[in-house]
């Protein structure tokens, strides 16, 4: 079920390319520590780190890309911590955005808005304007996400739809639920990760789409996000291809 970062390097191209890979970016702020440098300076590099992935990920013909940018535990952090992470996307806009639309990437975004500052949010909407027509890697931001939360906002549309006779109840699947899901507005065959990776060696999912990752392949490393890299992703896929799965068959 778990998979670990191997030492020697992937040269061939994997036979299987996740469609889906999911990226719980894990590590910033040792990566900072082991520099002396204040945790925001990790920030800025694990941004850094995104769009080197990102590309890579879109030449490999990965189809989504989504990546834990902000949990909803994360307003927990000092204040000068999070202001700084909340001015990531503008900066990210600013700095990398014209390049991903260049690269016909389509962002987007899921999680709860209302918590975000204004600039965090429109800088998201002009990314999400300027690239919705783009046909290539959505880069789907996890920003204010929380997985129970996520479900347990799904649960109350799905109740007032049923209250407002919209929907029986006899007709609530997990293909409903997963409609009123924030990743309801990817293509079907997209909404769950086929592999899911965790960089800085924690071992735990910590509320990334827990739904969404029944059947997702894990993929653990030590390396911490700002030095994952090209090689370190075609490591974690040549992982994926070494999996059986078999969907609870046999």
């Amino acid at each position: 079920m778990f998979g670990f970062l191997k030492k020697d390097k992937v040269t061939e191209s994997p036979a299987v390319v996740p469609a889906h890979i999911g990226v719980i970016m894990d590590g910033n702020g040792r990566w900072a520590k082991k520099r002396m440098q204040p945790r925001v300076f990790g920030h800025k590099a694990g941004m850094d780190a995104l769009r080197t992935v990102a590309i890579a990920a879109s030449d490999m013909g990965v189809k989504a890309l989504t990546v834990y940018a902000f949990s909803t535990e994360n307003w927990t952090r000092p204040d000068q911590e999070v202001k700084f992470i909340m001015n990531l996307p503008v900066e990210f806009y600013d700095k990398y955005v014209p390049e991903l639309h260049q690269k016909n990437m389509k962002i987007q975004m899921i999680g709860e808005t209302d918590r975000l500052p204004n600039q965090t949010f429109e800088a998201l909407k002009k990314a999400e304007k300027l690239t919705k027509l783009n046909t290539g890697l959505i880069l789907n931001f996890a920003l204010n996400y929380g997985g129970r939360a996520e479900i347990t906002q799904a649960v109350k549309l799905i109740a007032q739809d049923v209250l407002d006779a919209k929907v029986n109840p006899g007709d609530i699947t997990e293909e409903l639920i997963g409609e009123y899901l924030f990743t309801g507005h990817l293509p079907k065959t997209l909404r769950d990760p086929d592999l899911i990776i965790r960089t800085s060696g924690e071992l735990r999912l910590s509320n990334f789409l827990p739904w969404q990752a029944a059947y997702s392949e894990l993929y653990f490393t030590d390396v911490l996000w700002p030095d994952f890299d090209e090689e370190a992703l075609k490591e974690a896929i040549a992982e994926f291809n070494r999996r059986n799965r078999r969907f609870g068959g046999v």
